[in-house]
């Protein structure tokens, strides 16, 4: 499901997928070949995750799939198991996507003994702002310059009348889950969040604590830097 404004929500990712010359082994989720002519991946990117477990500090910064929030639920996962008291934190950067490869996160989030902050950086919309509300109360945080989107979901539904109806009922049945999960971590009613997500809604950071989204706007991260593992952790 594809977001309005530019940002991607929805019950199933959308994935942008490249031409392939016809004798090119299938791409996998598992194993993904390189084409001819790719720059080789850096390692640039996992060694900066690594260091920023080492911190306790899991960070979001693309769009919600199958592939990042697999990623984010085995680093919120290890982070628990590494030391299930310590604080974890979730920095958000995101522009949203998949309903419920974000209901994998959240739900992680939730089933772990930690306490997860959360910090909006940048950009926290449709599925991004949902996990950003969803972190521990009293430890949801955003930037000064952060912009924060909520809006209701939307997908494109085709088939028979039969099918139809029954991905109409479906999509109801996700958004107003998503209505009330978001009423729940924000003390909005769930009419409030159905009639003020009816279209895209933008807040500032200011507006978002206002609102009930985050509880702080922050000028340093001194104050929800997690204690760093003395452990050296791996992906």
């Amino acid at each position: 499901m594809r977001g309005r404004g530019g940002a991607k929500s929805g019950v199933d990712g959308i994935t942008a997928r490249r031409e392939k010359p016809k004798t090119m082994t299938p791409l996998t989720t598992l194993a993904p070949r390189a084409e001819e002519g790719d720059t080789p991946p850096s390692r640039l990117d996992d060694h900066l995750a690594a260091q920023l477990l080492g911190q306790r500090i899991v960070f979001l910064g693309t769009q919600v799939d199958e592939v990042s929030a697999n990623r984010v639920c085995a680093q919120l996962l290890l982070l628990s198991a590494e030391d299930p008291r310590t604080d974890i934190s979730l920095y958000i950067n995101s522009p949203g996507g998949s309903v419920h490869a974000g209901l994998a996160i959240y739900d992680t989030m939730r089933l772990i003994p930690n306490d997860v902050s959360t910090l909006a950086m940048g950009f926290a919309a449709s599925m991004g702002q949902f996990l950003l509300c969803g972190g521990t109360p009293g430890k949801r945080y955003a930037l000064p310059n952060a912009r924060i989107m909520m809006h209701q979901g939307s997908a494109g539904i085709g088939g028979t009348t039969a099918d139809i109806e029954i991905q109409a009922e479906n999509l109801e049945h996700t958004k107003r889950t998503m209505e009330r999960l978001i009423a729940e971590n924000t003390g909005q009613s769930p009419q409030t969040i159905a009639r003020d997500g009816d279209r895209d809604r933008w807040f500032t950071a200011e507006e978002a604590r206002e609102y009930g989204m985050v509880d702080r706007v922050l000028e340093s991260l001194a104050d929800v830097r997690p204690a760093a593992s003395k452990r050296r952790m791996g992906l």
